[in-house]
């Protein structure tokens, strides 16, 4: 379906994959062998990617390889799970910021969001896992842990629960369970101290990632450091989602959804436009990205190959950039929530950030109980 729309009418099309990024080489190296697995499926569109923060390119310079191409017209689509505040308010922002000075016309596609074609890429992830089990262990007595990234958006941590179940009812697992890696609660480590509470002979913990990074590392460091209080569960990690192909389909079909003018979201929900249950102070926000200072920061760590081993740390738990936003909506590239606001960095305050079962867990002399 692509093909046919590389040119229409005098304009000729392009596509930007825009991307969070990462001091993780190996997730950088990932999202770009991506973005190389889709570009065929697309073609002959141009497609071309940038980072929000740290990594190179950053996104205008994507849009600018695009209109050296001879691009009049960019179709951009967030290359995150879920709808929080990188999709709804830092890409936007700079896309419009671009448009304004260029005139380059861009159209803003969705998030990857909860699909038929993610959840079954997931679930190739966990079988993968399973198959490569030592032993069997009946799935009735398996619990399943999905760990999503955490974010300051209800809607997207809602999202992540979601997959959970889809997985847990499609595989028949004893039990599922979500937690996340930053930003809200459960985190990770008391997410499972809780977990083996329930008595089940092996947890099975999913990534909920599309690629590599710190998150990632510290998740499986996390799992590590519980699994070896309790010998008597087995653990299993299981992949990220990755370069799969399914994935590399959903991202033709936002594509696609964008050449069609459907690209529509779910509004009710957002926290930027509805008044939900605890964050009624975040409707009518200003639209505005709090990434400049990061952006193309590549300065990657040396001390690790590729990926973080947490090896700069006393307690060997790898370290992330853990702001109190997102995960990562929209509706067009000119989402806007409010207009009266000033320009200085915050990021909008989480209103659980305190939880006992949150971020503070990460301060590894707090007391976790771990029994």
């Amino acid at each position: 379906m692509a093909e046919q729309h590389a040119e229409t009418g005098n304009e000729r099309l392009g596509v930007l994959i825009c991307g969070h990024g990462s001091r993780n080489r190996l997730a950088v190296e990932e999202f770009a062998q991506m973005v190389d697995a889709l570009r065929p499926r697309l073609a002959p569109m141009p497609v071309e990617h940038g980072y929000l923060e740290f990594a190179r390119p950053i996104l205008r310079d994507g849009l600018e390889a695009l209109r050296e191409k001879g691009v009049t017209k960019v179709l951009a689509i967030p290359a995150m799970l879920f709808a929080a505040g990188h999709a709804k308010n830092d890409i936007p922002s700079v896309l419009n910021t671009y448009t304004a000075e260029t005139g380059l016309p861009i159209d803003y596609g969705r998030e990857l969001g909860v699909d038929r074609l993610m959840v079954s890429a997931a679930g190739a992830r966990v079988q993968e896992c399973l198959n490569a089990a030592e032993h069997d262990v009946p799935l009735a007595e398996t619990l399943l842990v999905v760990v999503g990234r955490g974010s300051s958006d209800p809607d997207a941590n809602s999202n992540v629960a979601k997959v959970t179940r889809l997985l847990v009812e499609g595989f028949g697992f004893g039990w599922g369970e979500t937690v996340y890696s930053g930003v809200t609660f459960p985190l990770v480590e008391p997410g499972l101290r809780h977990a083996v509470k329930l008595g089940f002979r092996r947890v099975v913990v999913v990534p909920y990632f599309l690629f590599s990074g710190v998150l990632v590392s510290r998740i499986r460091q996390h799992t590590e450091l519980v699994a070896a209080d309790h010998p008597e569960v087995e653990f299993l990690s299981a992949g990220y989602l990755g370069d799969h192909t399914l994935v590399v389909d959903t991202f033709k079909e936002r594509v696609e959804e964008v050449l069609r003018g459907d690209t529509a979201m779910n509004c009710s929900l957002c926290k930027y436009r509805a008044q939900v249950l605890g964050f009624e102070q975040d409707v009518g926000r200003a639209q505005e990205s709090h990434h400049h200072h990061v952006e193309g920061l590549a300065d990657s760590c040396t001390l690790c190959e590729l990926e973080c081993t947490g090896a700069c740390q006393l307690d060997g738990i790898p370290i992330g950039h853990d702001h109190s936003h997102s995960s990562d909506h929209s509706h067009g590239s000119d989402h806007s929530h409010g207009s009266d606001h000033n320009h200085d960095h915050h990021h909008p305050p989480y209103p659980h950030a305190d939880h006992p079962l949150g971020p503070t867990t990460l301060k590894r002399n707090n007391g976790i109980p771990k029994d």
